[in-house]
């Protein structure tokens, strides 16, 4: 009869001690997952704001050649981006690039600022992936005539 209390008390001894491991252990796993979201979401931000510095970039440089100037560039779009803005956020000609970035906390905003005016569409390539992105100077912007230009569009 010994024997069998025995090894009653030694198996709920090592369920106490299997329990008193798990309880421990599972508050470290669920913090490590949140920090691997923040990590990606935060990934994705600064892969955003350096496709939208290139972006801002190239523009620069082409409207700074004047008319008809024209480049090709690639782009690395990183997943999260709901939207990219060119010129405003009313996709007017404006100054800025816009990416709108959706993560765990909500949406943000990473900002390019160009010092020539830019104007275009980029926001059907919001799909993570490469993407070829045509810049090219106009002295009349397609969207406001009178003014002058970098429009930028995804290359077909």
């Amino acid at each position: 009869m010994k024997m069998r209390n025995s090894k009653l008390q030694s198996s709920f001894e090592l369920l106490i001690t299997l329990s008193f491991g798990l309880a421990i252990l599972l508050p470290i796993v669920v913090l490590a997952f949140i920090q691997m979201a923040t990590a990606s979401s935060t990934l994705s931000s600064i892969e955003a704001q350096q496709a939208a510095s290139k972006l801002a970039s190239v523009a620069t440089v082409v409207g700074s050649e004047g008319p008809m100037a024209k480049q090709i560039i690639q782009i690395e779009m990183p997943p999260g981006v709901q939207y990219i803005y060119v010129g405003n956020a009313s996709n007017g000609v404006g100054h800025q690039i816009i990416f709108e970035v959706r993560s765990p906390t909500g949406l943000s905003y990473v900002t390019a600022y160009s010092p020539v005016n830019v104007s275009g569409v980029l926001g059907g390539i919001i799909a993570p992936g490469t993407y070829l992105v045509n810049e090219t100077a106009y002295s009349a912007c397609p969207h406001q005539k009178p003014v002058p230009c970098v429009y930028i569009t995804p290359a077909v």
